[in-house]
């Protein structure tokens, strides 16, 4: 009978959920996907906190474009241990963040990429590794995941905005993260 349990438990253990130790206990989630999605943007695979678009999350002031005055949250935020690595996917150059306001944390990163027209903002960033007139390529390390400015914990916010654009220019960017679920 012990020997069902313990092969129980292990496979318990097998498919459930992360580990405790890789969980922040401020996460939270506006979101009921609980799917972990995997993304060449980072390692392993991890859940989305608060999509793009309409959200109940209360960081928001209630937006026009959202029914129930609910706020609109112009990228996509992804739950991960704090120093989880941040690598580029795409070509691109590193400019200036000074435009982006406190929200992002202090060390927010933006990419630009002329060829695709768009420029790519990541908040909640530390230890960043490139800097402003960088050229960057897919691999490079550009930072890691931290909870600067992010009071539901350790994830980094990935935001799509036209080239040079401002908040208003923000696209969901799902499809250039390129979320795979994962099994």
């Amino acid at each position: 009978m012990h020997l069902i349990a313990a092969v129980l438990l292990v496979l318990a253990v097998a498919s459930g959920p992360a580990p405790a130790a890789e969980s922040d206990p401020r996460w939270r989630f506006f979101t009921s996907d609980r799917t972990p999605y995997h993304s060449p943007w980072y390692r392993d695979a991890h859940r989305i906190m608060i999509p793009f678009g309409c959200t109940r999350a209360p960081y928001y002031s209630p937006d026009p474009r959202c029914a129930r005055e609910r706020g609109f949250h112009h990228g996509i935020d992804i739950a991960m241990p704090c120093g989880t690595p941040l690598r580029s996917d795409r070509f691109g150059w590193v400019v200036s963040n000074d435009q982006l306001g406190p929200a992002y944390g202090v060390n927010p990163i933006r990419l630009r990429n002329p060829r695709h027209r768009f420029d790519i903002v990541i908040g909640h960033t530390r230890k960043v590794f490139v800097h402003p007139g960088d050229r960057i390529r897919p691999g490079t390390l550009l930072g890691r995941a931290s909870d600067s400015a992010a009071p539901d914990g350790c994830h980094l916010h990935f935001e799509k905005r036209a080239l040079r654009g401002d908040l208003a220019s923000a696209t969901s960017p799902r499809k250039m993260l390129r979320l795979r679920p994962t099994g």
